[in-house]
């Protein structure tokens, strides 16, 4: 079986013995925990933020970086490409555990979720679970975590705290916008395992997305990285599931009731409480699937070059 863990803490061990190249902070805590700062008290960047989406996928993904244009203007864009997308995806890089120990509060995902079983539900239905002596995880936080926190993870992934491996970056980062719009393949597979569909059948998927630009604040920040999967995100899955038919009009973002807005002004109306938005809001924008046993192709969803631009402050 695939360790995800291992995986991500061969990528892990490279930053902490260059931080200097990635423009991140290595920290170690007294109780032996160790943390890598990639955008709380350091600049960060492109590099820190593959190594970052690379650790939250378990070290199952390929992260390339792309210029490209929406409606003229040039911009940055991340392409994710993986062989392995439900055990990469949701048993890694889904944001399934959320830390709040104290006065800290984190979005946690990668590979130590494959250990606490966070949420066990996830790895039922993907029959995968991690064996390893470390636990390797990402946190979208504005603050570095305590030992009190580092010991929590611990606990839950039943490993020494010592052997606790920790990337940390605000959503509103350099590292934390990649990260994020990162997960534009991910959305695709959450939403199709939401639906009920097999996610272990989709051989490899690959998609794109634009990266969104740093904002001032976390709110802000979220709205925009959100944008960038729900209105530009195209994702390309290949599968072997005639069944997939049955799925194709629940999949893009432009079927949710909340679609048609930048996030954040849609979540400001309903008074940033995410239970009065429509989840089914969290998808691509764009999707082609070629399902392999009919050697059919599939295409469902557009993108929204306008809603894109307004969010990103270019419209």
């Amino acid at each position: 079986m695939i360790s995800v863990n291992e995986l991500a803490l061969d990528i892990f061990e490279e930053m902490v013995e260059y931080p200097e190249d990635y423009n991140v902070a290595f920290h170690q805590l007294d109780n032996g925990a160790r943390i890598i700062d990639c955008g709380v008290e350091t600049k960060g960047g492109y590099l820190a933020g593959k190594r970052f989406t690379e650790i939250c996928m378990g070290g199952l993904g390929e992260i390339n970086f792309r210029m490209g244009e929406i409606k003229g203007i040039p911009l940055s864009f991340i392409e994710v490409s993986t062989d392995f997308p439900s055990i990469s995806c949701l048993g890694a890089q889904k944001a399934g555990w959320t830390v709040n120990i104290g006065n800290f509060f984190a979005m946690g995902s990668g590979p130590a979720r494959a250990l606490s079983l966070m949420p066990k539900h996830t790895y039922e239905v993907i029959k995968y679970e991690d064996e390893c002596d470390y636990a390797v995880m990402a946190l979208e936080s504005d603050k570095l975590p305590s030992g009190e926190v580092m010991e929590h993870i611990a606990e839950k992934c039943k490993v020494d705290v010592a052997n606790v491996c920790v990337v940390v970056a605000p959503t509103a980062s350099i590292v934390g916008s990649i990260q994020v719009a990162g997960r534009c393949v991910e959305t695709a597979i959450y939403k199709l395992n939401e639906l009920g569909f097999d996610t272990r059948k989709i051989r490899s998927a690959i998609g794109t997305a634009p990266l969104p630009p740093v904002k001032k604040d976390s709110t802000q920040a979220m709205g925009c990285t959100n944008d960038a999967t729900i209105y530009h995100g195209q994702i390309y899955l290949t599968m072997d599931a005639p069944e997939i038919v049955d799925y194709l009009d629940k999949i893009p973002s432009n079927t949710s009731s909340s679609y048609g807005e930048p996030f954040y002004d849609t979540f400001k109306a309903a008074n940033f409480d995410f239970y009065q938005i429509d989840t089914s809001l969290f998808s691509p924008a764009e999707v082609v699937i070629n399902e392999l046993s009919e050697g059919a192709v599939y295409h469902v969803g557009a993108v929204n070059p306008e809603v894109t631009l307004k969010s990103f402050g270019l419209l």
